[in-house]
C-alpha cells in the first residue's frame, strides 16, 4: 500500500471514531500518533519520538510540548495536540512559546483531523502567526499531498522543506488575493482597474457601478485562459503527431486500443498535472513533455522517446495506466477516476529515477 493509500485507510478510520473520542488523550492515541506512525517515525522511540517534550520558557518552568521529533538529541519538529473536538485557531499561541524556547525548525499544531504546520520565515527563532501549510484528513488534496510527505522520516529535508514552506506561504496569499478580487474586489482595486480604462472620475458612484464589471471581466478572463490553455495543448500535439519524431513502437508497450482518440483531452491534460505533481519533488517537471496517438498519452522524459514515464489508455471502458519496468515491458495498472493514478506513484518515481 502506497502513501496515498495509506492517507486514505487512515482518513476512512478517523471518521469512523472521531465521534467517540472526547478527550485530548484520547485524541493522541488513536489520532495523532497513528499519523506519524503513517509517516514512517518509530513513535514508540524516545530518541525519535518524545512525548512531553521540556519547552521551558521566562518564567514558567516544567512547560512540555505534546511530541517533540529528535535528530541528533535535538527537537527538530514540534507537536501540539488538542481535542478533535476542539478548533485550532486559538491555540497557536502555546506552541508559539514553546517553538522559541527550542531549537525546533518547524511546529505542527493538531487536533487529529487538521494538522497547522508552522515556521519561522519572517523572523528567524520567532514563529510565524500563520501556517504556511494546512492539512485536512478528510481532504486529501492532490496538490497537498505532496508538501505533506515532505515531513515522512524517510524524505524529510528541512533545508527543502523550509524552501517549499516559503513558497507554500506566499501561494496561499495570492490564491486568497486572486478569490477576494474574484468575489469582492476592494474600492482601491476597483479603483486602479479604473485608471487604466475610464477616462471619467473615479467617484464612489461609479467605483460601484464598475465593481459588477470588474468581476464579470475576471472570471470571463479566467474561462477564457482555460480555454486558451486547451486550444493550445491540442495544437501543439496535433503539429507533434505529425512531426517527423515517432513515438517507441506501440508493441514495446501494449497491444493497439481500438477507437479514435486523436484529441486531447481535459482528462488526459488533468492526468498529466498528476504525474507532474508526483514527481516535482524529484525533478524540475519541466523536463517532462507528453505526446499523444489516438490511442494514448505518453509521458516522457526531457522528451525522449526512449524515456518514457508512463502511458494513459483512456479509449476503453476500463482505463488504466502503464509504466515500463526494468526491460521495457509494459506494467498495467487500472483506474476508476484520476486520483487512482496516486496509487501507483511509487511505479511512476520509481521509473522516474532510472532517468535522473
Amino acid at each position: 500500500m502506497d502513501f496515498v493509500d495509506e492517507l486514505r485507510h487512515f482518513s476512512t478510520h478517523v471518521e469512523k471514531v472521531k465521534d467517540a473520542i472526547t478527550t485530548e488523550e484520547a485524541t493522541k492515541n488513536a489520532l495523532v500518533l497513528p499519523f506519524f506512525k503513517l509517516l514512517g517515525y518509530d513513535i514508540f522511540n524516545p530518541l525519535e519520538f518524545v512525548p512531553e517534550y521540556a519547552a521551558d520558557f521566562g518564567v514558567k518552568k516544567d512547560a512540555r510540548v505534546d511530541y517533540a521529533i529528535m535528530d541528533e538529541g535535538k527537537p527538530i519538529i514540534l507537536i501540539e495536540c488538542k481535542s478533535c473536538s476542539e478548533k485550532l485557531a486559538k491555540h497557536s499561541g502555546q506552541l508559539f512559546q514553546y517553538f522559541a524556547a527550542t531549537p525546533a525548525k518547524f511546529g505542527i499544531l493538531t487536533n487529529g483531523i487538521t494538522y497547522d504546520f508552522y515556521t519561522d520565515l519572517n523572523e528567524s527563532n520567532k514563529m510565524d502567526i500563520e501556517p504556511f501549510l494546512t492539512f485536512d484528513i478528510f481532504d486529501l488534496d492532490e496538490n497537498i499531498l505532496p508538501e505533506l510527505k515532505r515531513f515522512a522520516k524517510n524524505t524529510l529535508d528541512l533545508d527543502a522543506a523550509k524552501s517549499a514552506a516559503s513558497e507554500l506561504k506566499y501561494m496561499g496569499k495570492i490564491k486568497e488575493l486572486l478569490t477576494t478580487i474574484r468575489t469582492e474586489p476592494s474600492d482601491g482595486f476597483v479603483r486602479y482597474v479604473m485608471g487604466e480604462i475610464y477616462d471619467g472620475r473615479a467617484t464612489q458612484k461609479a467605483v460601484e457601478e464598475f465593481r459588477p464589471i470588474i468581476k464579470r471581466g475576471f472570471v470571463q478572463y479566467v474561462n477564457d485562459a482555460i480555454s486558451d490553455t486547451l486550444k493550445s495543448a491540442i495544437r501543439g500535439q496535433s503539429e507533434m503527431s505529425s512531426a517527423p519524431a515517432q513515438l517507441a513502437a506501440p508493441e514495446d508497450e501494449e497491444e493497439e486500443v481500438s477507437g479514435d482518440n486523436s484529441i486531447i483531452t481535459l482528462e488526459e491534460i488533468e492526468a498529466f498535472a498528476i504525474v507532474k505533481s508526483i514527481l516535482r519533488d524529484m525533478i524540475d517537471v519541466d523536463r517532462l513533455t507528453y505526446q499523444h496517438t489516438k490511442d494514448y498519452m505518453v509521458i516522457l522524459f526531457d522528451g525522449n522517446s526512449r524515456k518514457r514515464i508512463c502511458r494513459f489508455w483512456f479509449g476503453r471502458e476500463q482505463k488504466y495506466i502503464t509504466t515500463p519496468d526494468e526491460n521495457k515491458k509494459p506494467r498495467r495498472h487500472d483506474i476508476s477516476t484520476l486520483n487512482d493514478i496516486y496509487k501507483y506513484a511509487e511505479q511512476i518515481r520509481e521509473v522516474c529515477s532510472r532517468y535522473i
